[in-house]
């Protein structure tokens, strides 16, 4: 995979993030809405490192976010490996 691309991408990271987030939101039953404080957002994501399974459940949105569906394998294509920055198109 084209690492050094992928994480110039903003688009990439916000894809990772808000998916994890969501993730842990979803399974403790919460929404965006109910996170009014820093210390309570804190509270649930690190009561997410505590549960296997919501672990499972964020690395399996990481993994989303990372794979190339138009791509066999787990690799990027080779016109996306010789990008030096993100495509515009």
């Amino acid at each position: 995979m084209n690492w050094k691309i992928r994480l110039k991408n903003p688009v990439f990271w916000v894809q990772v993030l808000t998916g994890a987030l969501a993730t842990v939101l979803a399974y403790s039953g919460l929404t965006a809405a109910d996170m009014t404080t820093w210390a309570g957002l804190w509270n649930v994501i690190t009561g997410a490192f505590s549960n296997p399974y919501c672990l499972f459940l964020v690395a399996s949105n990481i993994w989303s976010a990372l794979n190339d569906p138009t791509t066999s394998g787990i690799s990027d294509s080779a016109r996306a490996k010789s990008y030096t920055a993100p495509s515009a198109e």
